[in-house]
């Protein structure tokens, strides 16, 4: 992180690794609102931020009017574009806790995607007569990692965010991780264990576990992670390919996590408060899930050292093999 760049309140820049595209010019002091939520996040110089310009340009070229454009006119040349966010939030059996965590959406999110996991409950019926406006998919597989890439498949929006259903995560908060990739984050990655973050429903044992699986991660792939396991992420949509999302269960966090860092993009961490789900229990098992955790690391870690040695041998091949002379040709 360049001396001269300050991350936003409650942001945690993790851009070391993961070098930002933002200019190391002398920044400006500007208060950036957010029109998600009246809360103010003061970024050094973001609307001087020669990055922050590219992504508006680049969200002014993608935006078309009609019903999968943003539903107007084209901006006007050198009109600031605001990203629109898409929540995308899976489900199953949770009719009583929905109506709480959509009560806290932020009012101007672009879209809210549900993503069912064929609920046995009234999830659905109770979703869309509390928020008519929500867009209600299925998942075709059992397990949150499915239920997250039917929702992402789904997403129109410039930024996602993923969201529990259990009412834990703070809807609330969305500005503070659309405020990190405004800032030049490629992914916002939500912590507890960084100060001012908390939570009141983590068990110790799934702390500890979180702790041995995060620094195993930040030893294998040179991160600085302070919390590999939390579902509370934002990121812009062109990110999709990298994080390619092939898994199931709850080790969807660690795999994002670990290919966003595969990436070499640019992350930060967000300051976030978890609190105790509202109704009913949770699928979570710690030591089912955390084996699960394991092998993912383990297996990500395994075929990134493939492509690294198909590399180096591709590299050495072509440094000691002759380039050969093109033939002579009469005309």
């Amino acid at each position: 992180m360049a001396n001269d760049e300050h991350p936003a309140p409650g942001i945690i820049d993790l851009a070391v690794k993961f070098p930002s595209d933002r200019d190391s010019g002398a920044p400006g002091s500007e208060t950036f609102e957010f029109p998600l939520a009246a809360e103010k996040f003061p970024l050094d110089g973001v609307a001087e931020d020669p990055g922050y310009q590219k992504r508006s340009e680049y969200l002014a070229t993608k935006r078309n009017a009609g019903p999968e454009g943003d539903g107007g006119s084209a901006p006007e040349p050198g009109q600031t574009v605001k990203p629109r966010v898409t929540v995308v939030i899976p489900a199953r059996n949770e009719a009583k806790n929905l109506p709480f965590v959509l009560s806290q959406m932020p009012k101007d999110i672009f879209e809210v995607i549900l993503v069912d996991g064929h609920s046995t409950d009234d999830t659905v019926a109770v979703v869309r007569a509390v928020h008519p406006r929500v867009r209600v998919v299925q998942d075709t597989r059992s397990g949150k990692g499915n239920a997250l890439a039917c929702g992402f498949a789904a997403a129109r929006g410039d930024i996602i965010v993923t969201l529990d259903a259990d009412g834990s995560a703070d809807a609330s908060e969305i500005p503070r991780f659309v405020a990190a990739l405004l800032a030049g984050a490629d992914y916002a990655k939500g912590s507890r264990f960084l100060a001012g973050a908390g939570s009141s429903d983590i068990t110790r044992i799934r702390r500890m576990g979180n702790r041995v699986l995060t620094t195993l991660v930040n030893l294998l792939f040179g991160t600085r992670y302070t919390d590999l396991c939390y579902g509370y992420n934002a990121f812009w949509s062109r990110c999709l390919p990298v994080l390619n999302v092939d898994c199931d269960g709850f080790e969807v966090e660690t795999l994002i996590n670990i290919r966003v860092a595969k990436a070499n993009l640019c992350v930060r961490e967000v300051v976030s408060f978890e609190g105790k789900r509202i109704h009913g229990v949770s699928n979570l098992s710690a030591l089912r899930d955390g084996r699960r955790v394991l092998k993912t690391i383990l297996q990500e870690r395994w075929m990134w050292g493939r492509y690294h040695a198909s590399q180096r041998a591709y590299e050495q091949e072509t440094a000691t093999t002759p380039a050969r002379e093109a033939p002579m040709r009469d005309y």
